[in-house]
């Protein structure tokens, strides 16, 4: 009863007319961000921080939401009528998607998409009001051994769970942590490898890296890969209703993917993404007609789309209540709170009830306009992507440098971030994905204070991070997952041996 009570007075709060405002332009952006290929959640979320500065926490916060969760209904749209994913979690999307454009049922691909979404990203939010606050709670008995648990093993899932080989996403993690190091130690205030470089002493700021992998990269990646646009179907009003055969096909995905995407959004790593793959081969076995996956089945649309969106639900009760990021977009998130100078974890329900709860209703609110929105508006998006990538991409260099320098009104940021877009345009070409280097620039601080002040709260015993029955748990399950990848991978290799 206290969190239904707690509930409405955030719906309260997000019904304010500035926090409604905020929470329509956020999912206005959201909605253009996945329909524009070339432009993810990350990079727009982080070349929108400097903006946000004179904005108030609230509103600001929920705007940033309705652009992380907006973003998921628009990537199915290039993905059913061009097929092009305009969010990574919409790649599954094409495999059926377009194939019902092709055959003149894009409407309906569309609408189930919309409603399919709209439901499972119920679905998550009921399980985000349930679940954060009572692990909020629990999250209070948390120690620093615990949080280095924590940090340490979900770097272990993030290796395993990226879309990338573990060796990769595990360099790539490790290279974060390596950069979090940089500038003034925490607790003596020395100058660590900062190479005499006085500006490093605030070491390598979250949204300047993100504006350059995501920014600036994406933006080389996309102008050194232009091709030749398909031919892009018509959709009238009219061809967005499914049949009442597609109907019945497709409810029960939706309601499947729901909870497949919640289950996994929990989890380290790219949980929509994964999550889409995972309720689409749920999809394929459960379904009678499997041969007609790949061919324009509406179940290999309703599923992942729903999937996907139940994710984004699910992804911020680790944020909200452990202070703890599981994705590339939540830790642009979490440097969002930080720049309002809000830190989330076990404190945030207690210190900020107005926010937290603000931000989950206004998450239903937005969930619900994204509806009523996206419909009507499918005629505009088709036209939107015919807008020429040579005019398009330039527009989001020079706000993503005008945002970057805005930071901080230094040139040397600048310039971090054009270098950061090369490499991570170069660690794209030779297939790393720069997702998990964040992640661990991120959970980095989080590793080394939990280490830090776990041994001197123990006296420098290593043993209190695994005796303490909690820590001792997670580190426990993280060494069984280790364990078993080596397993695996022993076994797979012997088995090529004996082929050959």
């Amino acid at each position: 009863m206290d969190i239904l009570n707690m509930l409405l007075q955030g719906f309260a709060i997000s019904l304010i007319p500035t926090n409604l405002l905020a929470c329509i332009i956020g999912i206005l952006i959201g909605t253009l961000v996945g329909v524009l290929p070339g432009v993810d959640t990350v990079s727009a979320i982080a070349l929108l921080l400097p903006f946000s500065y004179g904005m108030a926490s609230t509103p600001a916060l929920i705007m940033f939401a309705g652009i992380y969760y907006g973003s998921k209904y628009g990537g199915s749209t290039t993905s059913i009528l061009i097929n092009v994913p305009g969010e990574p979690a919409s790649v599954v999307t094409c495999l059926d998607g377009y194939p019902m454009g092709q055959k003149g049922r894009a409407g309906a691909a569309l609408t189930v998409s919309a409603i399919g979404s709209f439901i499972a990203g119920t679905i998550g939010l009921i399980g985000l009001t349930l679940l954060a606050p009572p692990l909020a709670q629990a999250a209070l008995a948390f120690g620093p051994p615990e949080y280095f648990s924590f940090a340490l093993v979900g770097l272990i899932f993030l290796s395993k769970l990226t879309g990338t080989s573990a060796l990769k996403s595990a360099l790539m993690a490790s290279i974060g942590v390596m950069l979090s190091t940089i500038g003034l130690d925490s607790l003596s205030g020395i100058s660590r490898f900062t190479f005499g470089m006085d500006e490093l002493d605030r070491g390598f700021n979250l949204s300047i890296l993100a504006m350059g992998f995501f920014g600036i990269g994406e933006v080389i990646t996309t102008m050194t890969n232009v091709k030749s646009k398909p031919k892009i179907p018509s959709v009238k009003l009219q061809d967005l209703y499914p049949t009442k055969e597609e109907w019945q096909r497709s409810t029960v995905p939706m309601f499947r993917g729901g909870i497949v995407g919640f289950l996994v959004g929990l989890l380290p790593g790219p949980a929509s993404t994964l999550s889409s793959f995972i309720s689409y081969r749920l999809e394929k076995r459960c379904s009678n007609n499997p041969d007609e996956f790949g061919h324009g089945a509406i179940e290999g649309v309703a599923g992942p789309e729903a999937a996907n969106n139940s994710a984004i639900s699910a992804t911020m009760i680790p944020l909200l209540s452990l202070g703890l990021p599981f994705c590339g977009a939540t830790a642009i998130f979490l440097s969002a709170f930080m720049i309002h100078g809000i830190t989330p974890g076990p404190s945030l329900i207690v210190q900020h009830p107005e926010l937290f709860w603000g931000l989950i209703a206004s998450m239903y609110v937005g969930n619900v306009l994204l509806l009523i929105i996206n419909l009507p508006l499918i005629g505009i998006f088709v036209q939107m992507l015919k807008t020429p990538l040579n005019i398009l991409m330039p527009l989001v260099a020079v706000v993503t440098l005008t945002g970057a320098y805005y930071i901080n009104n230094s040139i040397f940021d600048l310039m971090w971030v054009i270098l950061f877009g090369f490499l991570g345009f170069l660690l794209q070409r030779v297939g790393f994905e720069p997702s998990p280097l964040l992640i661990g620039l991120v959970l980095g601080p989080e590793l080394e204070w939990g280490l830090t002040q776990g041994l001197i709260i123990s006296n420098g015993s290593i043993w209190s991070l695994i005796t303490r029955p909690l820590a001792g748990t997670i580190l426990a399950l993280g060494a069984i997952v280790v364990l078993y990848n080596i397993i695996c991978f022993t076994i797979n290799n012997s088995k090529k041996e004996t082929n050959y």
